[in-house]
């Protein structure tokens, strides 16, 4: 299949093809991934999409001691007067979901103007520290997650969310950027508000909305350079176009994705960085040089 490619860096065909072994196509948000993605493979790293693993476990009716049979027989043994601790209240939602339902706490708190950026879908730092306001004012615990009480409080507070509301069309605001975006030429990539921001000597020069990989196919975090750049290129593994694709990290570019201008955030990419503006990515393509760095992170 013929293919153009745009090869800033001297490299061969051979080691060029190498390198996008790995390269991305669209995938389903729900989707299960593969034996590829496990996370010894080039394509793993940490997820994008955070589980709610950390919440308070259960406390085990297992834990508490039983008397032995010579402890009961004597007269003098006394019934044991532990009392089991009260379970902690288990939230609804809390840092690191990344759900439908967190995005429509996100737009009532948007309403409540509590918070500024678009919804994401990810509970995050912004989030929670909205929700940790909100439970001040109304007399609640400031945990900065949602239980059962605070959702019910931030529901009569404000109204059902329009599509708009959820899915506003503006660009989502940028995060303020990672230390490591301050000096020189960086593609300044946060996971949290899904931004990416071209920065030159700190200060930003353009932005534009971002997706990445699902929970099985995380887009890698860290500091990297470009590697090389192709204006036109397609996924070995997935046979998908990935225009202006510029490599950072193995198979893993930033590159424009049709389904992503199509279906937004629905999906998710197999690690690499979508950007769904067309004309922003073309110009930054243009102004992106190999050896740049990128900046992946929280």
């Amino acid at each position: 299949m013929h293919r153009t490619r745009v090869m800033i860096r001297t490299l061969g065909v051979a080691t060029a093809v190498a390198l996008a072994a790995t390269a991305c196509g669209p995938q389903k948000a729900e989707s299960t991934g593969s034996a590829s993605a496990s996370p010894s493979s080039p394509a793993a790293g940490a997820s994008p999409t955070a589980t709610s693993d950390d919440k308070p476990a259960e406390p085990s009716d297992s834990a508490s001691p039983k008397p032995s049979a010579s402890a009961s027989q004597s007269p003098s043994a006394k019934p044991s007067s532990s009392v089991s601790p009260t379970p902690a209240v288990k939230p609804i939602m809390a840092n690191g979901d990344d759900t439908e339902q967190v995005r429509e706490l996100q737009a009532r708190l948007r309403q409540l103007k509590l918070m500024s950026v678009a919804p994401t879908g990810f509970y995050g730092s912004k989030t929670t520290a909205a929700v940790k306001t909100f439970q001040s004012k109304n007399g609640l615990t400031a945990t900065g997650s949602v239980d059962a009480a605070t959702w019910k409080k931030i529901e009569a507070a404000s109204k059902k969310p329009t599509p708009q509301e959820l899915n506003p069309p503006t660009v989502n605001e940028p995060d303020a950027p990672d230390p490591n975006c301050m000096q020189g030429r960086v593609m300044c990539i946060s996971k949290e508000s899904r931004t990416l921001a071209w920065m030159i000597d700190g200060k930003v020069v353009s932005t534009m909305d971002v997706r990445f990989g699902s929970e099985n196919t995380p887009t890698r975090e860290g500091v990297f350079d470009v590697g090389w750049k192709a204006k036109d290129w397609t996924s070995t593994i997935y046979h998908t176009p990935m225009p202006y694709s510029m490599f950072f990290s193995g198979g893993q570019a930033v590159h424009y994705s049709a389904d992503f201008a199509a279906r937004g955030y629905s999906g998710a990419s197999h690690g690499c960085v979508n950007v769904r503006d067309k004309g922003k990515l073309s110009a930054l393509f243009d102004q992106v040089q190999v050896g740049d760095k990128v900046v992946v992170y929280w």
